[in-house]
């Protein structure tokens, strides 16, 4: 019994090493292979018909403001200003009868002058693979420009390039390290997760109809 109960705990320790070790592979090879193609910079963004706007929710758990969604509302309206991009697919969850992140950003870009006809809604963007995946297979595009913020940059800039589609990341700015923490550890498995998602060829939640984006 004694011996079966030390190769059980072997058997953990392994697996436990074996998945400390692929977190951090995926962590260096998603940020290595996306580090010319992320930029703060607007300058460095190149001229594409169509952005994605990744979702967040407007409000935090507390009710406060979500500084990531502003932060990437700028970001979003500074890029079509410059006149980088035409049209925006702002792609977030809208699971809940009274929570809806396309609709929440749409009206915040809308604020900012971007006009309504220029904002493509998709609300089944329930992970950053979905909103990525239908980018291409529901609006039709093989090219884009991602905001987000940076660590979130990476992963959909990778995941989008796996798929065989030209991909940019504009990072909005981030909020200070000690708001964003939990967000940040987060990251580091959802980056182990993408490479799995690929392994595993995950597919998005929802497929639909084609959207064209004149």
């Amino acid at each position: 019994m004694k011996k079966l109960i030390k190769n059980i705990f072997k058997i953990f320790l392994l697996l436990l090493v074996a998945g400390i070790i692929f977190i951090a592979w995926s962590n260096y090879s998603i940020k290595k292979s996306t580090e010319a193609y992320v930029s703060y910079n607007i300058a460095d963004v190149p001229e594409t018909k169509t952005a994605l706007l990744l979702g967040t929710s407007k409000t935090l758990n507390n009710g406060q403001p979500n500084a990531y969604f502003f932060n990437r509302i700028q970001a979003t309206a500074d890029l079509y200003k410059s006149g980088k991009i035409q049209y925006i697919i702002v792609s977030g969850d809208n699971s809940q009868k009274d929570y809806n992140e396309p609709e929440d950003m749409q009206l915040a870009l809308m604020e900012y002058g971007i006009p309504k006809d220029k904002i493509f809604l998709d609300f089944a963007g329930f992970r950053t693979l979905d909103s990525v995946v239908r980018a291409k297979e529901i609006f039709g595009q093989t090219k884009l420009v991602i905001v987000s913020q940076k660590f979130h940059n990476e992963r959909a800039v990778f995941l989008a390039k796996q798929i065989g589609m030209e991909a940019f990341g504009y990072n909005a700015k981030d909020v200070n390290k000690y708001a964003g923490f939990k967000t940040n550890m987060r990251e580091y498995l959802a980056k182990a997760k993408a490479y799995w998602d690929l392994i595993f060829g995950i597919e998005p939640k929802f497929g639909g109809d084609k959207i064209l984006i004149p």
